[in-house]
């Protein structure tokens, strides 16, 4: 007998929403459709579903999004570090308390206390012709971040590995849901063929017709619901062995538009806001944001980051304000408006000498024009990178809260996380760092403006 199995897959949604219900009537039709003919099928996805730039998730700090995928009928997911690192501990250790799907993350476990009761290794699902499938899943090694937030993440790859080679005895079909990354992904199918099946995530890679490497077929679609992901698998129970892998990826904004899209992204967007409109401060004038230069809102939003983290001095760029403060009552509303980004501070520490290198590359020109994408900024464009207590006086001496520096003396600079990756400042990659988890930037304004507005 031969049994051919459908998986349709998701990944790195981002609490993109636009093509949400066209693509789910698609695949709950497709699925219908494939039953009525006796062929199973199994909807998975692969993490960052959510995003706390979205009014909607952030107001239900991500249980609208499980709602969602209950709603949706999704039957695994794994989640992303969107899912992992912008909640704090109790938020994503009860996120997933009332899915109606399971959740596999193999490289993950809560420090001190309990694991939550829907985190586990791996699932295996059964077809209605006996069929064994393992899902196993795993997200990105973000170790400092998670140390923080109070969970132990190993590293993903070998404990897939681990759980694969065990796993692979008892199934006959050996799936990965992993929001690890291509090149990752790449790394793993040759070091662990046991796999059949990756559904790749994280970096937003998009493979038309999947991707062959050694043996296993690896998978990406994409970002923000753009795709989906739909992998055929012929199964001969006979030979037990699979016969055929096959992936297609659907483009949803050439789906049939679904009556209701946009009443649903309104109705998403005003139960944001309405759980979001209470008052948590009121503002005695409003505060300007430029986006080339510094501005009324980014120099009380350093005062914010440098009483927060008691830093010498403090850098970020001018593009993550989004809007002015405004005058008078503000709710969260008006500060998540201000301050979508997933962004948390990190203080770095660095010698004098390093600092100066720091001060002279922000002054980069070409980054204030760019369009950046990802790394947690959800802003239009970078800005002008703007320093406060320290500069660069006529005699290009670095003067550090008022003072010439020591060349050779440690100091602490409180910035951006997303400065800390090594793409801005390689500086930063190697240097002692303490990230400032779980607040985001929009945490401290409030905090400073709650006890100094």
């Amino acid at each position: 007998m031969l049994e051919t199995i459908h998986f349709y897959h998701t990944n790195d949604i981002h609490s993109h929403f636009e093509y949400w219900l066209r693509s789910q009537y698609f695949i709950r039709n497709e699925r219908l459709a494939y039953a009525e003919k006796g062929e199973p099928s199994f909807l998975f996805d692969i993490g960052d579903h959510l995003d706390r730039s979205n009014i909607y998730t952030e107001a239900t700090i991500g249980m609208g999004n499980v709602k969602l995928l209950n709603e949706a009928g999704y039957d695994v997911v794994t989640i992303g570090n969107n899912e992992g690192i912008t909640l704090a501990f109790e938020e994503l250790y009860h996120l997933y308390d009332e899915a109606d799907f399971e959740v596999v993350v193999a490289n993950l476990q809560a420090a001190n206390r309990e694991n939550p009761k829907w985190l586990k290794p791996y699932t295996i699902l059964r077809t209605k012709y006996g069929t064994k499938i393992g899902v196993i899943g795993a997200t990105a090694f973000y170790e400092l971040f998670y140390r923080e937030l109070h969970w132990d993440i190993t590293e993903p790859r070998n404990e897939i590995k681990a759980v694969a080679k065990e796993l692979r005895k008892e199934v006959d079909i050996l799936l990965c849901l992993s929001h690890l990354g291509i090149t990752e992904d790449e790394l793993l199918a040759q070091e662990c063929p046991e796999l059949d099946v990756i559904f790749g995530a994280h970096t937003h890679h998009f493979l038309e017709e999947g991707k062959w490497v050694n043996g296993v077929l690896l998978t990406g679609c994409g970002k923000f619901g753009a795709y989906t992901g739909h992998l055929m698998i012929q199964f001969d129970h006979e030979r037990k062995k699979i016969i055929r892998k096959e992936e297609m990826v659907i483009d949803n904004a050439l789906l049939p538009e679904i009556e209701g899209e946009l009443e649903f992204l309104e109705q998403l967007a005003k139960t944001g806001k309405e759980l979001m409109d209470e008052t948590i401060f009121q503002s005695a004038k409003s505060y300007n944001k430029e986006w080339f230069h510094h501005s009324q809102i980014s120099r009380l939003f350093a005062k914010a980051v440098l009483e927060h983290t008691g830093a010498d001095c403090a850098m970020f760029n001018a593009g993550i304000f989004l809007d002015g403060l405004k005058k008078g009552n503000v709710s969260k509303y008006d500060i998540h408006r201000i301050l979508p980004h997933p962004i948390n501070l990190c203080v770095v520490e660095l010698t004098g000498r390093q600092l100066k290198e720091v001060y002279l590359q922000a002054k980069n020109e070409e980054w204030s024009q760019l369009e950046l994408k990802g790394l947690g900024f959800r802003g239009l464009i970078f800005g002008k990178i703007l320093t406060y207590e320290f500069s660069v006086n006529q005699n290009r001496e670095l003067i550090v809260r008022g003072e010439i520096c020591d060349l050779n003396k440690t100091y602490q600079l409180a910035t951006l996380d997303m400065f800390t990756f090594g793409y801005f400042f390689p500086n930063f990659k190697y240097a002692k760092k303490k990230y400032y988890l779980p607040y985001f930037l929009r945490d401290v304004l409030i905090e400073y403006c709650k006890r100094h507005l």
